[in-house]
């Protein structure tokens, strides 16, 4: 792994350090609701940086800058699925019981949510030279689940929020990323004639 790889990998550590600080050391004052917010608020916004990176490469063909986001596409997807994975463990963390989760199983935004934990597994599971090597074009094929998995999750972001405003902006920019990138994909086509 370069150095830069490492940097990146630091700063994308960092949000996760500055909630467990808090919830370590003091957990009265940051707590539960915090963590949960904070860890789901992490994985949305690094997936929807994921799902940028094509809009901006195909947008700034000849910047420098876009190639390396390119390669490191991969490195913020895994991050997204790290907070994700975080995200679901503070919850079956304060649940304490499979009793209680099953129990829940019929709240429409924790179906979601699952559905897009489960979606999100085999992405980060193959987010990997090795994997793109061994799968070639199905691995392409495979990745495509991260737009019905983003669907899900931002279902599982406004169906869980107690004010959902800020949930449907965040959607309302994921949808403005994909348009963007459609357009953008459809341009950039050779046309038949």
């Amino acid at each position: 792994m370069t150095a830069g790889r490492w940097l990146l990998w630091l700063v994308l550590a960092l949000p996760g350090a500055w909630m467990l600080g808090p919830w370590g050391f003091t957990p009265d004052a940051y707590g539960y609701g915090h963590a949960i917010a904070d860890s789901g608020d992490w994985a949305a916004w690094l997936l929807m940086a994921t799902l940028a990176v094509t809009p901006v490469r195909l947008l700034f063909k000849r910047a420098r800058w876009t190639a390396w986001l390119a390669r490191r596409r991969r490195d913020l997807g895994v991050a997204s699925f790290a907070y994700a994975a975080g995200h679901t463990a503070v919850y079956l963390w304060k649940k304490g019981s499979l009793a209680q989760v099953v129990a829940e199983l019929s709240d429409t935004y924790l179906v979601a949510g699952w559905l897009a934990l489960a979606l999100f597994l085999p992405l980060a599971i193959t987010s990997n030279d090795a994997s793109m090597r061994a799968l070639k074009r199905k691995w392409k094929t495979l990745h495509r689940l991260v737009y019905p998995a983003a669907i899900l999750t931002f279902l599982h972001w406004i169906w869980s929020a107690f004010d959902p405003t800020t949930a449907w902006i965040h959607a309302g920019v994921l949808a403005a990323i994909e348009t963007a990138r459609i357009v953008l994909q459809r341009r950039g086509k050779p046309r038949r004639g």
